[in-house]
């Protein structure tokens, strides 16, 4: 039986594609963007900065994250502040998590059959 947090992490890449978790990270400036605000809450200005693209190049790699539910923004005055999306990022966390898991289990029963054959 899947779990729920598995559930939720198939539902979080249907619809649009650029809603999909997967297709946002499958862009290497997405997964740079994601590595600077792991460290915490960055206005844009300060991701475009650290970035070798322009700044409406970022802004256009920031929606398409907001999009997949990945990142969320907050209007701080006049600027915009980009932030993790927990949810999100632990429902991709959650679905490969469950990949894997499957994977080990089929591993696992695998290597003790092989072990338990008679050596010819």
């Amino acid at each position: 039986m899947r779990s729920t947090s598995i559930r939720a992490a198939e539902r979080l890449g249907q619809g649009s594609r650029s809603g999909d978790p997967f297709e946002a990270l499958g862009d290497p400036n997405r997964r740079e963007i994601l590595r600077l605000l792991r460290d915490g809450d960055k206005p844009v200005q300060e991701i475009a900065e650290a970035m070798p693209i322009s700044r409406p190049a970022v802004s256009r790699h920031l929606r398409l994250l907001k999009e997949a539910g990945l990142v969320a923004e907050e209007a701080r005055g006049t600027r915009r502040i980009y932030h993790l999306q927990e949810q999100g990022m632990r429902a991709v966390q959650a679905y490969l998590e469950g990949i894997w898991g499957e994977a080990a289990t089929r591993f696992r029963l695998v290597a003790e059959n092989t072990s338990r054959r008679p050596k010819k």
